[in-house]
């Protein structure tokens, strides 16, 4: 199935009566980033659209909903996830994709369910998603933001290591826990640095 810009602008329509206005807002800027990126690493760009377009189309309900949803349909949540229930909209999420708007590339679905937490042995599209849901242009928050933005844009894996280890730092903080998936995409990636 191509994911032309029929499918695409479809798809926005849909989001964009389901998403409260800000969250859709951030989708359409994660999108874009994700096109942009996509040209700028060689990947398909309509694929990388889409998977922006989708990352947080679970993220319209609450935490509590989610971990329901995913039980009811037979999504399976980690103790793991079960701790951090804010990650579970990347796996419902990746659920809604392919039942909901009829996505089956297995890259876009795993973009999707990994763009919180990442993991080792990232595709180039998992990481352009993650990193997009990071850079996109109404975030403002994160340090060093204008630093990560150019990095994007010139290497990918040193990216995602630095986002990793902000990202680590934060929640250690915070004393909240930190998903393994995270904790292993870290290690990959600055082993990739050796």
């Amino acid at each position: 199935m191509g994911y032309g810009i029929d499918e695409i602008q479809r798809i926005r329509r849909i989001l964009s009566e389901k998403l409260d206005p800000g969250r859709y807002e951030h989708t359409l800027g994660v999108s874009f980033t994700c096109a942009a990126l996509a040209m700028a690493y060689g990947e398909d760009i309509d694929k990388a659209e889409m998977a922006g377009l989708l990352h947080d189309c679970a993220k319209r309900f609450p935490e509590s909903v989610l971990i329901e949803k995913c039980k009811k349909n037979g999504v399976y949540l980690s103790d793991a996830e079960l701790e951090s229930p804010a990650v579970v909209h990347a796996k419902y999420g990746r659920y809604l994709a392919l039942k909901k708007y009829g996505i089956t590339d297995e890259d876009i679905l795993n973009a999707i369910s990994y763009h919180t937490t990442g993991r080792a042995g990232m595709s180039l599209l998992e990481k352009i998603v993650y990193v997009a849901d990071y850079i996109e242009p109404r975030r403002f928050k994160a340090p060093d933001l204008k630093e990560i933005r150019a990095l994007a844009f010139k290497d990918i894996d040193e990216c995602m290591l630095k986002i990793l280890d902000g990202t680590i730092s934060y929640l250690d903080g915070k004393r909240s826990h930190i998903a393994p998936d995270t904790l292993s995409a870290y290690e990959y990636f600055k082993g990739l640095k050796k």
